[in-house]
Formats: C-alpha cells, sequence, structure tokens
C-alpha cells in the first residue's frame, strides 16, 4: 500500500512540475512575452489618441466649412457630452471591475461622443459633397474608424460591451436628431435673422473656449 501511495504521489509530482515548466516555459518565452506586450501597448495609446483624432477629424470639417450647421454641430456635440453625464448619474451602472475608476460606466461617454461626430461628419459630408465615390469613401472610412475606436473601451477593459452599445446609439439618435431639427426647423430662420446668426455664434463661441480650458485644466487626466 505505501508503494502505491509513493507511486502515485510521485506520478503527480511529477504531472505538476510539468504542467509548470510548459506553462514558466510559454509565459516566460521573450518573443510571447514581447508580442503581448507590445500588442497591448498599441492599442492603449490607440485608445488614448482617439479621442484627438476625432476631434482632429471633426474641427477641420468644421473649418472647412464654417457655416451655421458647422456651429450647429459644436453646440450638438457639448450637448451630447451633457446628455452623456446625465444618464451616467441616472441609470449608475458600475464599470467592469477589472478597471480602477469607480465612476457610472452606463452609457460610455467616449462611445456617445465619437458616434455624433462620426454620424454628423458623415450627414455633413454627405450634404457638401453629395453623393459620390469621395463621399461615400469617406463615410466609410469614418464610421469604421468609429466602430474601432469605440470597440477599444471594450478590449481596454474600460466599459462592458453592453455600454458602449448603448452610447453609440444614445449618440447617433441625438446627432441625427439634432442635425434634423436644425435643418427643418431653424436654418431657414438662421439664415434671414442677423440676431439669430450671431447668438448661435457667440453659444458656439463660448462652448468651444470652454472645451478648451477643460482640455488644457485636464491635459493628463484619462477620458471618461
Amino acid at each position: 500500500m505505501a508503494v502505491l501511495v509513493e507511486r502515485f504521489a510521485r506520478r503527480d509530482g511529477s504531472e505538476q512540475s510539468g504542467s509548470v515548466e510548459q506553462e514558466a516555459s510559454i509565459n516566460g518565452s521573450p518573443e510571447v512575452r514581447h508580442e503581448m506586450v507590445a500588442g497591448r501597448g498599441v492599442e492603449e495609446i490607440v485608445n488614448s489618441l482617439s479621442k484627438w483624432v476625432v476631434s482632429i477629424l471633426f474641427a477641420s470639417i468644421i473649418l472647412l466649412r464654417h457655416d451655421g450647421t458647422a456651429l450647429w454641430g459644436i453646440i450638438g456635440s457639448v450637448s451630447n457630452s451633457a446628455l452623456s453625464v446625465v444618464l451616467k448619474r441616472i441609470l449608475n451602472q458600475a464599470r467592469p471591475a477589472t478597471t480602477s475608476r469607480t465612476d457610472p460606466g452606463m452609457p460610455s461617454t467616449h462611445a456617445q461622443s465619437i458616434s455624433f461626430i462620426s454620424v454628423f461628419a458623415v450627414l455633413f459630408l454627405m450634404e457638401w459633397l453629395g453623393t459620390s465615390k469621395v463621399s461615400l469613401f469617406l463615410s466609410f472610412l469614418i464610421i469604421a474608424s468609429g466602430l474601432y475606436f469605440i470597440r477599444l473601451r471594450v478590449s481596454q477593459k474600460l466599459h462592458t460591451s453592453s455600454q458602449v452599445v448603448v452610447g453609440a446609439i444614445v449618440g447617433s439618435v441625438f446627432c441625427i436628431f439634432w442635425y434634423t431639427m436644425w435643418n427643418s426647423l431653424l436654418l431657414e430662420a438662421f439664415e434671414s435673422s442677423l440676431v439669430l446668426q450671431i447668438s448661435v455664434f457667440l453659444v458656439a463661441a463660448a462652448l468651444t473656449l470652454a472645451f478648451a480650458t477643460h482640455v488644457v485644466l485636464n491635459w493628463f487626466r484619462n477620458d471618461k
């Protein structure tokens, strides 16, 4: 009996040792560890730069047209972000347990903002350039980039899938509502009223200044 117990102990110990050695050889491989770290590092960098890429895109389109629709887009973008903050407080859903951030995560402000800006840019381009190969290609590029940036919020464990999906839906729907309201209700009045033109310009300028100030004061903070 003692001999049998000893044999089983040796075999079990040998299997465990082999398993540990195999795991160590895999995880300890310089090539594998380098690839894993490099992969995580690239996505982390892209995620941190995504807000700047989207903001530059939005600013470029606005500077190209610099009309009432562009000013209305600025106001809508800030309003969309404010809506996300309100919804977060109402829903009060926690972020994934894997992140150290304690603020609510439903909906993802990042996903909601990117969706608003992406959809607005597409509507903007289609109205400006019409339906052409160039506008369709640029629209596809904008949407694909936006979806990739939104997906990073999940892969980086900053939000759950449902949080980014809800954020993307809310941002897109709000953008369509905001754009439609401008074209159907305000555009004609804007073009014929100097007072309304000045008012929209001042509001957009004030919000742009407030946003720039927020960026400077929170330069090294992670976006929500």
